[in-house]
């Protein structure tokens, strides 16, 4: 038989040398990491007052590396930003209007039966969360069309405004292209 070499002296110096990189770990990995090592053997028996403490003291190790973890992020978001070009501003829809970061949307007109009011569907195309699938849906909402201008059909480009009733709050804008 081959004699072996005795292990433990690796064993016992490898914790110490992962305990230095396990700072720089992501938490998944790190929890992980933990959960591999525990033997499960059971704690020995303490006091409401010894669990209170470490419950403090682990949340005060938390909270230092989540101050860490936000001051670095912080630092990079600063660092994209000074190399990043100045944004050049859009020219506005109504200039005579206050500024402010009014929503515009686009839509087709479903209905004009009211005076002065259209039913526009806002189509709306966007990734779910998790499994990535674009998921379709649609809205509407009620415009004000001051001069019945937009026809069923149209597509139309409408701003949000003030309530000008109970269900409306958007103006036209434009009518982008006529039904046929």
């Amino acid at each position: 038989m081959t004699e072996e070499p005795d292990t433990t002296e690796e064993t016992d110096a490898q914790p110490a040398e992962a305990a230095e990189p396990a700072e720089m770990l992501p938490p998944k990995e790190r929890r992980k990491r933990d959960r591999a090592a525990h033997a499960g053997e059971a704690r020995s028996p303490r006091s409401p007052e010894e669990r209170q403490a470490e419950r403090e003291e682990e949340r005060r190790r938390k909270a230092g590396r989540r101050r860490a973890y936000r001051a670095h992020a912080r630092q990079k978001r600063g660092q994209r930003r000074a190399a990043a070009p100045p944004a050049e501003e859009a020219p506005a829809l109504h200039p005579d209007l206050p500024k402010g970061n009014r929503k515009v949307r686009q839509g087709v007109v479903v209905s004009n039966k009211a005076d002065k009011t259209i039913t526009v569907r806002i189509d709306m195309a966007r990734r779910h969360r998790m499994y990535g699938k674009v998921i379709r849906s649609s809205g509407t909402l009620h415009a004000h069309d001051e001069r019945n201008d937009a026809n069923i059909g149209d597509t139309v480009r409408v701003v949000e405004s003030r309530p000008l009733s109970r269900t409306k709050r958007w103006r036209l804008v434009e009518v982008l292209e006529r039904a046929r």
